[in-house]
């Protein structure tokens, strides 16, 4: 497979104090990296610095030629203001000059109905919200999404839907997934790659060889519990 990313010996440092410490991992064409670990450990840094969005000492090396697209774990959205999804993403179509007759087939890759289109953004819910801003994200035809926790504040059932969503556009559309996630369960189901980060790197690999019980204690600082989102609702 072609290494399309390759991050050696990565630094953040915000006013003296280190954020991210001495990181090395590579992203091949048609990887589901996971990015996973405590609150504060510095993932949503991790992705920005990825964008060139925050300065870092290190290498960063994108293959040539690769069209990101990213969602920001908060984007503001003013759901009163008289916006209609239509009008939301056709601000991202003007910039990113891609043809507006791929708005209806952006919508069905994400699961959303034609009619959506006129709605204005107060009347969706809040899992049309989030399929929304995978299509905004989506715009532009990229090559790689980067996704941080793409379901904040979605009920369980909703995430499952979201994360089966983005798993079906990686297959359909030849796309390089890396999201931030806080469910262990997205990780065994899809990820291929799973990073352990809490401001140094803890882990990088499958996640079959890498999640071992030592290591996410290491990462947690405790005996960590998980639970698995499972279609019949039970946990394990």
């Amino acid at each position: 497979m072609t290494k399309i990313l390759e991050v050696e010996n990565l630094n953040v440092a915000f006013n003296g104090v280190h954020v991210l410490e001495d990181l090395n991992f590579s992203v091949e064409d048609g990887d589901a990296l996971t990015i996973i670990g405590p609150n504060g450990s510095g993932k949503t840094v991790l992705l920005k610095t990825l964008l060139n969005l925050i300065p870092y000492q290190g290498k960063i090396t994108w293959k040539k030629g690769i069209k990101t697209g990213y969602l920001p774990q908060t984007l503001f959205l003013d759901q009163s203001l008289p916006l209609t999804l239509r009008e939301f993403l056709m601000s991202k179509i003007n910039v990113t000059k891609t043809d507006p007759n791929d708005l209806e087939e952006t919508l069905k890759l994400v699961r959303l109905p034609e009619d959506s289109l006129n709605q204005s953004l107060g009347r969706l819910s809040g899992g049309q919200i989030q399929r929304a801003l995978v299509a905004f994200a989506l715009i532009g035809n990229p090559d790689v999404l980067l996704l941080d926790e793409p379901t904040a504040s979605i009920d369980p059932p909703g995430e499952e839907q979201i994360y089966d969503t983005i798993h079906n556009l990686q297959d359909m559309k030849k796309l390089t997934v890396i999201i931030v996630s806080h469910d262990l369960s997205l990780v065994y189901r899809y990820a291929t790659k799973v990073l352990c980060l809490n401001k140094q790197q803890i882990c990088f690999g499958p996640p079959e060889e890498t999640l071992t019980t030592k290591k996410l204690e290491e990462l947690y600082g405790a005996p960590h519990k998980f639970y698995h989102h499972l279609h019949d609702g039970s946990t394990h």
